[in-house]
């Protein structure tokens, strides 16, 4: 996340407004609910993961092994085993 300064960004009346509250500190100031991206959408790590679990699950369609997956893409046996037969909420890292 880059860093803004204030100062450069908020109109004066708002930023001191703000200084009654925080000065000198860093404020994360969150999306709205509605606006909330879901993970791995910024970084593309989300479409990445996608990629690589479809080649996987069309590659067991294919007749690999789950050990010989595993290997090749650096997962454990149960990592892999997620991927194909469901239980993944987040991508799974090896």
């Amino acid at each position: 996340m880059p860093y803004i300064n204030a100062d450069n960004l908020l109109p004066p009346e708002l930023l001191l407004e703000v200084q009654k509250y925080v000065q000198g500190s860093l404020l994360y100031i969150p999306r709205p609910d509605n606006q909330k991206l879901s993970w791995g959408a910024r970084s593309g790590a989300r479409e990445l993961f996608d990629r690589r679990n479809a080649a996987i699950k069309s590659r067991k369609a294919q007749g690999m092994r789950i050990d010989d997956l595993a290997e090749e893409y650096g997962l454990s046996s149960d990592g892999i085993r997620k991927i194909l037969y469901g239980g993944e909420s987040e991508p799974t890292l090896g």
